[in-house]
């Protein structure tokens, strides 16, 4: 029904109040995705670093490949955010995750053939690069872990590139260090 004013609107969408109380919820619905939660992540960036490093003493590629970011976490919880995706790039997930995953690997087995089998204490963790925030997470750029060797002596390792962060629990986003 149109009155002078134009289309009638029914009296509950004329509030302010309900109109922000149903955008409030509209953004609550869109944060507070289905999404699967990261599998094989750990409870702060220095729990992170402490499982690198056991999985590193263990030469054990395969729970390093765990505590990493899988294809199904990349696309659900990055990709959608990244300008790559953007239809006007024309850069496929298939394209964009395969080159991710191969530096990865090139990245994890280079690392493991220069730390691997040796212990570290971890003394700190820190980000020497800007962190961005995603939909659904948090990259934070440039890990550092500064460790102790067997020896006593304390050194900064950069053994992978950035951490991924979700709900406070924490990932490595790639072996890729630049």
């Amino acid at each position: 029904m149109y009155t002078e004013a134009g289309p009638r609107l029914p009296i509950i969408v004329k509030s302010p109040r309900f109109a922000a109380l149903v955008l409030v919820a509209a953004l609550a619905a869109r944060c507070n995705t289905s999404l699967p939660s990261f599998a094989h992540a750990q409870s702060s960036s220095s729990a992170l670093a402490r499982a690198v490093l056991d999985a590193i003493e263990r030469n054990d590629a395969t729970m390093l490949g765990d505590l990493a970011l899988s294809e199904q976490e990349f696309r659900d919880h990055v990709w959608p955010d990244l300008p790559a995706a953007q239809p006007e790039r024309n850069l496929p997930l298939s394209y964009v995750w395969g080159d991710l995953r191969q530096k990865s690997q090139a990245g994890l087995a280079s690392m493991l053939a220069k730390y691997g089998g040796y212990r570290y204490e971890l003394v700190g963790v820190r980000f020497d690069g800007a962190s961005t925030r995603y939909t659904t997470c948090e990259v934070h750029r440039d890990t550092v872990l500064t460790v102790r060797d067997g020896s006593g002596m304390q050194q900064d390792l950069k053994l992978f590139g950035s951490s991924v962060e979700q709900d406070g629990r924490w990932k490595v986003f790639s072996f890729v260090v630049d």
